[in-house]
């Protein structure tokens, strides 16, 4: 562990310790944070994020820091995190304070030039986003929400909204979501013991096929048992 306290010097292979108890390390205080940090990087998870990373790159650059210190300020910088998480959830004044409610930058149809200097955007970026909702004409837009996280939500007026099978009196099947049964040329037991469904079963289906069960790439089954098979 001498790899782990400060040195006048390291060697290769102390080095590569370092930065394998530091990567494992940062994957444990990002699973502990959640999946939010990773998915919603906002206000305070991007704080963390630059503080996180600074932190852990001195010992990983300097053979005269130890790494005790680094790992012990990460560890409280995780808690005041999960509690900020947590403040945020209990205490709304908190809550918006790290996390500002959404801003409207078009409403019935009218880009609000004021909000836009507001969230600090472009009527060129306003516009992309727009492009890439599908949305060609910013008159169509009910109402255009800058969002705490930096997208942008578009909701268009109703003429110009996409028809539902319930607008139109289309009766439909409830969503079902296909069972894959073999991935990358393997069973997955856990989704196949959750059918009625048997192996030999499969592997049958998969013999009118003239196909062995390492020579699929995907196998995946719909609400009427139908088989669809994807070969390497």
């Amino acid at each position: 562990m001498e790899f782990f306290h400060s040195q006048e010097s390291l060697t290769a292979i102390q080095w590569i310790l370092r930065a394998i108890v530091a990567f494992f390390f940062l994957l444990f205080a990002t699973k502990i944070m959640g999946q939010r940090s990773i998915s919603q990087l906002r206000m305070l998870d991007f704080a963390m994020a630059i503080t996180l990373g600074n932190i852990i790159a001195h010992p990983l650059s300097d053979e005269g820091l130890g790494m005790k210190g680094s790992m012990i300020t990460m560890a409280v910088l995780v808690a005041l995190y999960l509690i900020g998480v947590f403040l945020s959830l209990k205490w709304v004044a908190f809550r918006h304070l790290i996390d500002s409610p959404p801003i409207p930058l078009i409403k019935n149809g009218q880009i609000i030039s004021a909000n836009l200097q507001k969230a600090r955007i472009s009527v060129d970026l306003l516009l992309s986003e727009l492009r890439k909702e599908k949305i060609e004409e910013v008159q169509n837009v009910a109402l255009a929400l800058w969002e705490p996280d930096g997208s942008i939500s578009s909701f268009l007026h109703t003429p110009y909204q996409t028809p539902t099978r319930a607008d139109i009196s289309v009766q439909s099947n409830p969503f079902f979501l296909p069972t894959v049964l073999i991935k990358e040329g393997k069973i997955d037991y856990h989704e196949l013991n959750k059918t009625t469904l048997t192996e030999s079963w499969l592997k049958d289906q998969l013999s009118t096929y003239n196909i062995d069960v390492k020579d699929v790439l995907l196998a995946t089954i719909n609400q009427n048992n139908k088989l669809h098979i994807f070969p390497y």
